[in-house]
């Protein structure tokens, strides 16, 4: 048993050789094949159906986007028919090596199947995106006691946010493209540690500008948590079971809920000047608990993704084979069916280099050269645009509304005048923390719908239906929000729908790009996503009048702008492989 703290040490198929079986028993073992005979009982399906003359799917879009049309069939288990299952491409054009033994390691983890090792992943990467909502509504919920104890206005205080989000936007942007040039398990590990020594760090700082240093330092560990843990989890998971990635998103909200009960608990009860230092040494903590159970208690493999990206094949084919031992399967993948599949058995040249050299290569990974296979194809490029659109309009609009909501809920629908802090009271921590219960059913109505044969399902009609919601919730939000009840029901709504949304966003997202670069086009998203949440709370601070409704108004203006531009990303890709 390889010990759960070394994660630095790389896997070798040695260690999982007895889980390896002979090619012609592979069906036998196979999750994926065995549910094929179950819906095709007479084998009528043939992989000529869902190809045209041409070699091109008809079903497909024609251009690459990192996805490819699952078949609805097995290959047969052999070398010439696994070979005739990986050249299926989609497209005119001749697929690489990577992309087809990418698809051979898909195939492989596909016959594996969901298991122990997959279950255990899915709960270690939701402590990421349980920590994230954890301190984003973290610092919302703070704001009343640091305005009152540090004698800030209440509109100027919402900088307190701004903070963040620069960690946040640093965070994203650093951690989303170095998983694509370090590795996804090292910022799996670091993130929640960072977050965690800053986080609770914060409960002592003796100044307004200490808890904004404090919070922008805990923002760069928790930035990076949904781009690589997004990425991460999508890499082993098994194509039938993608909507899983969706579901993922409801630990988001569990995070939101946390944050608001133990806000109610101890800032509702506490002097202003303490129950804020209770509250974030709490979630301090159990951000720390979370980090120790992935440190010490996981064995986390490394991509195979990555690993293939980077010439280490060997170790690509050692995690496949770690997987299925880890959830007690066999698997057909070794190093020699990889190099007769795809007839690449070019050999992979390893050299040392200095710590010097090895700098410089990383900081020029972060050049231009990351970014520009994202725009390889007309198609492709577009969607990337596209979808980075919506991360930039949903990033600024999200926080105008949600990190001010617990000021909004202290006025019971009535205008304010820039002074210290109205007072906040057990209730309006109550009615946060019901908002932060209606949101979780959002999220797990998301992994229903995104595999749904409808066009105003899926993953782009659920997104772009949620989204209008979303938008039009802000709107009566203001126009009708004229007592704490009609208050409280609209945030409700509005929360099931921005749950929805950002639950099939994050998985909607590295869906779209190939592995070789899947960090980097999460990562800009997440960033631009951050980098406009960060003028958030600056549009909030100076905004002419209350600061109450035009902030509002603007988040409903922005979500339905993303609206727009889900409804002309050119691609589904529901039912699709990844490479």
């Amino acid at each position: 048993m390889i010990p759960s703290w070394t994660w630095r040490r790389a896997e070798s198929v040695d260690d999982f050789a007895q889980v390896v079986i002979p090619l012609d028993e592979a069906h036998l073992h196979s999750h994926a094949y065995r549910s094929r005979q179950g819906s095709d009982p007479a084998g009528q399906l043939d992989d000529d159906a869902f190809e045209d003359d041409g070699g091109r799917d008809k079903h497909g879009d024609g251009e690459d986007t990192g996805m490819l049309l699952m078949s609805s069939t097995g290959a047969e288990y052999s070398i010439e028919g696994l070979r005739r299952e990986v050249r299926r491409e989609g497209r005119g054009e001749k697929s690489t090596a990577y992309e087809m033994k990418s698809r051979l390691i898909n195939k492989a983890i596909q016959d594996i199947g969901m298991g122990t090792y997959n279950w255990q992943l899915f709960v270690l990467c939701g402590f990421g995106w349980f920590a994230d909502n954890l301190w984003m509504q973290g610092v919302s919920l703070t704001l009343p006691s640091l305005s009152a104890e540090f004698g800030i206005s209440e509109k100027s205080v919402r900088y307190t946010t701004s903070s963040l989000f620069v960690g946040l936007c640093l965070g994203s942007f650093f951690w989303g493209i170095g998983s694509d040039i370090m590795g996804r398990r090292l910022a799996f590990n670091v993130t929640l540690l960072i977050t965690s020594i800053f986080g609770t760090a914060s409960a002592w700082a003796p100044s307004w500008g200490s808890v904004c240093l404090m919070y922008a330092a805990l923002g760069f560990g928790v930035g990076g948590n949904l781009p690589v843990d997004g990425a991460l989890f999508l890499e082993f998971l098994p194509d039938a079971s993608s909507s899983l990635l969706t579901l993922l998103s409801v630990w988001w909200p569990v995070g939101q809920l946390c944050s608001s009960l133990f806000a109610w608990y101890f800032i509702a009860h506490w002097p202003a000047d303490q129950g804020w230092r209770y509250f974030v040494r709490t979630i301090g903590l159990i951000t720390f608990v979370m980090f120790l159970v992935r440190f010490f208690l996981f064995h986390m493999f490394e991509s195979p993704k990555y690993l293939l990206s980077k010439g280490r094949q060997a170790e690509a084919v050692a995690v496949v084979q770690g997987i299925a031992f880890k959830n007690n399967k066999k698997t057909w993948l070794t190093e020699e069916i990889l190099d007769a599949v795809v007839d690449d058995s070019t050999p992979q040249v390893r050299s040392r280099l200095s710590a010097t050299n090895i700098i410089k290569n990383k900081l020029a990974s972060f050049s231009a050269e990351r970014i520009r296979p994202l725009f390889s194809n007309r198609k492709l490029g577009t969607t990337t645009a596209l979808i980075w659109f919506c991360w930039a309009t949903i990033g600024m609009g999200y926080p105008l509304f949600n990190a001010f909501l617990p000021q909004y809920l202290s006025h019971g629908g009535e205008s304010t005048t820039d002074s210290l802090a109205s007072e906040i009271t057990g209730e309006t921590y109550r009615n946060y923390a019901i908002t932060s219960i209606a949101g979780v059913p959002g999220s797990l109505l998301a992994a229903y719908t995104v595999d749904m044969q409808s066009p105003f399902l899926g993953r782009r009609g659920t997104l772009a239906t949620s989204t209008l919601v979303s938008a039009v919730f802000l709107f009566l939000f203001v126009q009708l929000g004229k007592s704490p009840s009609s208050q409280l029901a609209f945030s409700c709504i509005e929360a099931f729908a921005q749950n929805i949304m950002y639950g099939v966003l994050y998985a909607f997202t590295p869906e779209i790009f190939p592995a070789p670069v899947r960090g980097a086009g999460t990562g800009v998203a997440s960033f631009l996503n951050r980098a406009t949440g960060l003028l958030a709370p600056i549009i909030a601070a100076t905004v002419p009048g209350d600061g109450a409704t035009t902030p509002v108004y603007l988040s409903a203006a922005l979500i339905l702008a993303a609206f727009v531009g889900i409804c002309m990303i050119p691609i589904e890709t529901r039912g699709r492989q990844r490479l």
